[in-house]
């Protein structure tokens, strides 16, 4: 079983869904619903529930809330390494959702994680614990500096190390740390803002984010074709078809999960990306933020219905056979 450690948000999701057509500027009818969330945390129980040993390390208050995320945590087989500030609240997201599910606008109330310093990272439980890893997971809800500091230790311990980028006004936390950087996992939106400009296909974002200083990524495009990119290797793989869309908070840190249990596994670039898909795919026929169904058993029944990688280089662009390691 491969040791995953993860540093980043584990707060409140909370949602608001409307009914029927959306009428901006004016009260919707709809309905609400709360759960613990986070683009780290997501992403922690997706790797658990595939099969990786995983801890989460985050700041959270001394609240009902917290208390809240740290059932879901045990409900996902997580360690819970996580900080309490008794005299803070917890984080939370709150956004305001379509009918469909397609998100209208969101507010993070996030200021707790600046409380996240590097300083904290020194302790001797945290070191052992990076030590001991096969992987490193951060996401940019913490401090540029403690971004930094997470992934240097990472690869001074030889662990793999990636990040989630969690928002256009978040990512550019993660620039000053691209060195220590694996594989960046971004959607359009955060690669646009990282890159400076914008791409109308998947096969473009590659050269883009490696003007940036990204050696290696994953971009999603919604329901269009994912891109993953490493050295002179780009695959693209196109989402199935989703007749039944029952929300789409946590589809990107599902295929993060699912990109990432099968790099741990030994799959190439390809074969992840695929994974990464077919993990988006089950989380947004949920409406939970992270499947509860999700498993390795769940995942295979999935990826019988994602097409298969299409593989391109710089050099030719042929279909899929690539066994590069990622």
């Amino acid at each position: 079983m491969k040791n995953v450690v993860v540093f980043g948000g584990a707060h409140i999701d909370r949602r608001g869904r409307i009914a029927g057509a959306t009428t901006l500027g004016a009260s919707n009818p709809g309905h609400w619903f709360e759960e613990a969330g986070g683009g780290g945390f997501n992403a922690a129980r997706g790797l658990a529930r595939l099969g990786c040993a995983v801890s989460m390390v985050a700041p959270r208050g001394g609240d009902a809330q917290g208390e809240t995320v740290s059932r879901a945590a045990e409900a996902a087989g997580v360690v819970d390494r996580s900080f309490t500030f008794l005299d803070r609240r917890t984080p939370s997201y709150t956004a305001i959702l379509e009918a469909d599910g397609n998100l209208i606008v969101a507010l993070a109330d996030m200021d707790l994680y600046a409380l996240f310093s590097p300083r904290r990272l020194r302790q001797r439980a945290l070191r052992d614990l990076v030590d001991a890893a096969d992987l490193v997971l951060v996401d940019a809800n913490l401090p540029s500096d403690t971004l930094h500091h997470a992934l240097r230790m990472a690869k001074q311990a030889g662990a793999a190390t990636a990040a989630i980028a969690i928002s256009p006004a978040k990512v550019g936390k993660l620039a000053a740390a691209f060195a220590h950087l694996d594989t960046l996992f971004l959607n359009e939106a955060e690669a646009t803002t990282i890159g400076g400009e914008k791409s109308v296909t998947a096969e473009g974002w590659p050269a883009i984010l490696r003007r940036a200083g990204i050696a290696a990524g994953v971009v999603t495009r919604g329901g269009r074709a994912a891109v993953a990119f490493r050295g002179d290797l780009v695959a693209t793989v196109r989402p199935p078809d989703i007749d039944a869309l029952a929300d789409v908070t946590g589809a990107g840190d599902a295929l993060a999960a699912g990109f990432l249990a099968a790099f741990l596994g030994g799959a190439d670039l390809g074969s992840c990306l695929q994974a990464g898909v077919a993990a988006a795919a089950v989380t947004v026929r949920s409406p939970l933020a992270v499947a509860e169904d999700l498993s390795p058993e769940r995942l295979a029944q999935e990826l019988r219905l994602v097409s298969p990688a299409e593989i391109l280089s710089s050099q030719a662009h042929h279909s899929s056979a690539e066994k590069d390691a990622p």
